[in-house]
C-alpha cells in the first residue's frame, strides 16, 4: 500500500505533534461507521459506546508510533473494534438480548415505519441466529462495506474463504428470513 493512499495520515501526524484537532479528525470521520458496526456486532448501542470508547483510547495511544504501510490507519480501527466486539461476546457468553435500533428518522407513515421496524428486527433476529463468523463477515461486507479484501484481512482469512463464509451467511439469512415471511421473493 502507498502511504499517500490512508486519508488518516494528515490527521495521525497531527496527533504525533500534539495536536489535539488531529484527535477530533479522527473520531468525526470514523465514530459513526465503527459505533455501527460495533452495535450490529453486539446488539447493544450502549455496549458499542463502551468499544468504541475503547478503541479510540486505542487509536490515541497507537496514533503517535502508527507506521504507514501495511494497512489503512481505518482498517486498524475496524480490526480493533472487531476484536473488542468479539471480547465483549465472549465474556457474555449467553444469547445476545437485541436491543431495538433506532427508528429511523424520514418515515412517511406510521406504517412504514412499524414495517421498516418490523423488517430489522427480523434483519436482526436473523443475524442472531448466524455463527459469529458469519454475523461477522456479513455485518464487514454488507453493512459497513468493507471491500472483500478489507473484510478478508480483519478475519484472517482468505479473499476464497471470506467468499465462502458470506455465500454461506447469506443463505443462512435468507432462510431465517425466509421461515418469517420476509425473504426476497417471499410473499408480505
Amino acid at each position: 500500500m502507498n502511504s499517500s493512499d490512508d486519508p488518516d495520515l494528515p490527521a495521525i501526524e497531527r496527533i504525533r505533534n500534539g495536536d489535539a484537532g488531529g484527535c477530533r479528525v479522527l473520531l468525526e470521520r470514523h465514530l459513526d461507521r465503527l459505533h455501527a458496526l460495533a452495535t450490529r456486532l453486539l446488539d447493544s448501542s450502549a455496549d458499542a459506546d463502551e468499544v468504541c470508547q475503547d478503541a479510540f483510547m486505542r487509536a490515541w495511544q497507537q496514533a503517535p508510533k502508527w507506521q504507514a504501510g501495511k494497512a489503512r490507519f481505518s482498517t486498524w480501527l475496524h480490526q480493533v473494534v472487531l476484536n473488542l466486539s468479539r471480547d465483549r461476546l465472549r465474556a457474555r457468553r449467553a444469547s445476545l438480548p437485541l436491543d431495538a435500533i433506532a427508528e429511523m428518522a424520514d418515515e412517511d407513515t406510521p406504517e412504514q415505519a412499524h414495517g421498516r421496524a418490523d423488517r430489522a428486527q427480523s434483519v436482526r433476529n436473523g443475524l442472531r441466529q448466524l455463527p459469529e463468523r458469519q454475523r461477522e463477515a456479513l455485518v464487514l461486507c454488507h453493512f459497513q462495506s468493507l471491500s472483500n479484501i478489507e473484510a478478508a484481512a480483519l478475519l484472517e482469512l482468505s479473499v476464497d474463504a471470506l467468499e465462502s463464509l458470506l455465500a454461506r451467511a447469506r443463505k443462512g439469512l435468507r432462510a431465517a428470513l425466509d421461515g418469517q415471511g420476509l425473504a426476497p421473493g417471499a410473499a408480505t
